[in-house]
């Protein structure tokens, strides 16, 4: 007979920051980037933030793999990305990712000593989805919750979490030419919002599935 079978295993991850920490930090960033890319190359997009009062915190998903088809090129040549979930366990990996961003989150606000700091969560892509997992499961407590290029996962009981959700300054991004966050995709997400009364507001811009700097400033200005 065939069991499936979980073991518990400490394990090293990593995230990158941006600033520089200290009592004087008005905002913690917390950015969760999107499948495929690496937190070093993603925090490099949120250049725009860090004008001295911020500390950007990109932390990586855990699992890593080689972009690009076996056998295209060797592997010593080919770039690396990572991803939060798969559906492949997934209520494992969401539990994984869930322990790891609430150890992050107390370790960086321990360390910057700056209890009047404010925390922002942004995610990208496929991190919006972990990002508001991480909201509704999480010890984060977070004033402003920006979900780029993505969607609240469907699966996510909102009238579960509504009081998690319903407190923060929500913004949803898309890009017009966004091939993932389609209207119709966006339309399903602030439907959702509004049947659990969850204030939010949608900005948009011309371009695709990416990190606009012009409107990441505006975001913030």
């Amino acid at each position: 007979m065939i069991r499936e079978n979980h073991i518990a295993i400490p394990r090293t991850a990593r995230y990158y920051t941006m600033g520089e920490p200290g009592a004087g930090i008005a905002e913690v960033w917390f950015a969760l980037h999107g499948y495929g890319q690496l937190a070093g190359r993603f925090v490099r997009d949120l250049a725009a933030l860090d004008d001295g009062s911020r500390l950007i915190v990109a932390p990586e998903a855990l699992s890593r793999f080689y972009l690009g088809g076996v056998g295209e090129r060797p592997a010593s040549e080919r770039t690396v990305g990572a991803s939060w979930m798969t559906r492949e366990d997934r209520l494992t990996e969401i539990d994984d990712q869930v322990r790891y961003l609430d150890a992050v989150y107390s370790e960086v606000l321990t360390a910057i000593n700056a209890p009047q700091a404010r925390v922002r969560v942004l995610g990208f892509s496929q991190g919006t989805g972990t990002a508001a997992r991480w909201l509704a499961y999480g010890t984060v407590r977070a004033e402003r919750l920006i979900l780029w290029g993505g969607e609240i996962p469907p699966d996510l009981d909102l009238a579960a979490h509504r009081g998690r959700f319903a407190g923060l300054d929500l913004t949803l991004v898309a890009g017009t030419r966004d091939q993932f966050i389609t209207p119709k995709i966006l339309s399903r997400v602030t439907q959702r919002l509004e049947q659990h009364a969850i204030p939010f507001h949608v900005v948009t811009f011309e371009g695709g599935h990416e990190v606009d700097e012009g409107v990441l400033r505006q975001l913030v200005g």
